[in-house]
């Protein structure tokens, strides 16, 4: 998962895969996943394809990619025009978080301020890493861990950060 997440073309559902291409001869998909929750992608589950609703008939994984097969989509032409469509569901069957868990949707757009009050922007993306996400402020990238993220007030959309020398750009100068 790398890049910019994009958004959704519906405000009422969240991309958790995009479609790279098909997978055999009888409309099977390859799916880049963009969740943290694999077992979205569970056989039986619906999901929303070019925004229709799917079912999953069969899921099994290949590397970081999972392979679908939907009970809706039964040939290869069709699942060769759905190359590059967004895999979603609805924003309701999101799972709960605990307080100290938040989604890479409710960071977004937050504004980012240091403990001493200076203003870094706003959270354009939250990058995934093999140690922890990284929050995207403009060219800076704040680990969020507890020793770098103050508080998150989603309330007021304001996450309050403590820096180290050498995070921000113009630290470099």
């Amino acid at each position: 998962m790398s890049g910019r997440r994009p958004r959704p073309k519906n405000r009422d559902h969240v991309i958790i895969g995009q479609v790279v291409g098909p997978h055999g001869i009888r409309g099977g998909l390859r799916v880049k996943v963009l969740t943290d929750f694999p077992e979205r992608f569970d056989k039986g589950r619906t999901v929303f394809i070019d925004g229709e609703p799917c079912t999953i008939d069969r899921s099994f994984w290949h590397k970081d990619q999972v392979r679908l097969d939907l009970k809706e989509i039964t040939n290869r032409n069709r699942a060769e025009e759905l190359k590059w469509v967004d895999v979603t569901i609805p924003a309701d069957d999101l799972p709960e978080t605990d307080d100290d868990e938040f989604l890479v949707r409710d960071l977004i757009g937050l504004k980012v301020v240091t403990a001493e009050g200076k203003d870094l922007g706003k959270v354009e993306d939250v990058m995934p890493n093999p140690a922890h996400d990284l929050l995207v402020v403009g060219e800076a990238l704040i680990p969020v861990v507890k020793a770098f993220i103050a508080s998150i007030d989603l309330e007021n959309e304001v996450i309050t950060v403590t820096l180290i020398p050498g995070m921000l750009p113009e630290d470099e100068a």
